[in-house]
């Protein structure tokens, strides 16, 4: 390979990371406070683990209703420099990790730092997948081995909280990935559970929402799962990857458009920091 092509490869990649690492926010004017900021004004930054686990349908949904929608992909940055300030909703996607690795991958105790910074501030949060075991660990509770690893679509059972919140819109099967499971947190409200795991989904007051599956995945980007997580997926006893594309072409969209309309409904009751 030719020097010209190693510097062309090296300002590409430059610039895909200034692309996706969420910049500084524009401050807020001096005296400004209450209340939920004008649309122009709102930022959604997300925490990503890996590229293929991005927002996905939220990201239509939030873009939609006004928001700067703005990644952070954790690695190739400092934590520390985020101003959680600056963000009206905190996102925590999901990734092939686990929240309790935190001496092989050091970058977990700074995120969990944040998440317990973010949610005494009482300001909105959503974790999924990998992101809803963090906010378990950040508030306090255990997060742990699962008895099997659970990679299919199937249905959720809610609670009576839950039916009475926005998870009421998740009709039908959603999307599970995970070989992890945690103990519900002290204050948090339990929403779901599903025939493999008591612990699906919780609230933590109004503003901090956690779901350990997936809703916001995209049909037509699903093969980047199947790709990334190929030793894991080989590794899971009669689990058929073929009937798990068929699945997901069959149900994500109708899925999708169900979380869209749960976010939305969430963050329509979301209450200003009080």
């Amino acid at each position: 390979m030719s020097t010209r092509t190693l510097d062309i490869n090296a300002a590409l990649l430059a610039a895909d990371r200034v692309e996706t690492v969420a910049p500084p926010a524009t401050p807020r004017p001096a005296g400004e406070g209450g209340g939920k900021p004008d649309a122009a004004t709102r930022t959604a930054l997300a925490l990503r683990h890996v590229s293929y686990q991005d927002l996905g349908a939220f990201e239509e949904m939030l873009r939609a209703r006004g928001f700067r929608v703005r990644y952070f992909d954790i690695g190739s940055g400092d934590l520390a420099a985020i101003d959680l300030a600056q963000a009206e909703l905190l996102v925590v996607l999901g990734g092939p990790l686990h929240a309790y690795d935190i001496d092989r991958y050091p970058f977990l105790r700074k995120e969990i730092s944040l998440l317990e910074a973010r949610l005494a501030s009482n300001r909105p949060c959503l974790g999924v997948g990998l992101g809803a075991h963090l906010m378990a660990r950040a508030l306090g509770a255990r997060v742990y081995p699962g008895a099997a690893c659970r990679i299919g679509w199937a249905p959720l059972m809610l609670t009576p909280a839950g039916t009475a919140s926005p998870l009421r819109h998740l009709v039908g099967p959603v999307l599970h990935w995970q070989a992890d499971a945690f103990d519900l947190p002290s204050g948090a409200q339990r929403l779901a559970s599903s025939e493999a795991c008591a612990e699906e989904a919780f609230a933590y007051g109004s503003n901090a929402l956690a779901l350990q599956f997936h809703v916001e995945g995209v049909a037509k980007k699903f093969e980047r799962w199947l790709i990334s997580r190929a030793p894991e997926l080989a590794a899971a006893p009669g689990l058929s990857i073929t009937r798990l594309r068929a699945d997901t072409a069959r149900l994500a969209r109708v899925t999708a458009a169900q979380g869209q309309r749960c976010l939305a409904e969430w963050l329509d009751q979301v209450q200003p920091p009080g």
